[in-house]
């Protein structure tokens, strides 16, 4: 499949599910600090797909799918720290890591193919 826009990549549209969910989950949560915190880095996994890909450069694209990843690894460090802290029971946090993890393995393919 030819890659015409942003929206037909799949790990933003993995990124985007995981976005949801999170937002979901969190809404109203009390911990105000935590909730913007991890719904921020979330939300830059998407958008970096986006921009690097609006870039029109491969070399501006992987820098921007670097940062993607790192804001992965960050919303997965807040999953470890939310679960830790009986925000999210393990259920919801077993999906939310694996759905990361899975991002993280698609964005690691992507740069390689770049």
């Amino acid at each position: 499949m030819k890659i015409e826009k942003f929206e037909d990549i799949l790990s933003w549209q993995k990124a985007k599910e995981l976005n949801i969910e999170i937002y979901k989950l969190f809404s109203g949560h009390s911990d105000r600090g935590f909730r913007n915190q991890i719904e921020r880095a979330s939300v830059s996994v998407m958008n970096n797909i986006a921009e690097g890909y609006e870039r029109q450069t491969n070399n501006e694209f992987k820098q921007f799918l670097y940062i993607a990843k790192g804001s992965c690894g960050e919303c997965r460090s807040m999953l470890i720290l939310g679960y830790e802290l009986n925000y999210i029971k393990e259920d919801e946090y077993t999906n939310l890591y694996n759905m990361s993890v899975e991002i993280s393995k698609l964005l690691s393919g992507f740069i390689k193919t770049l």
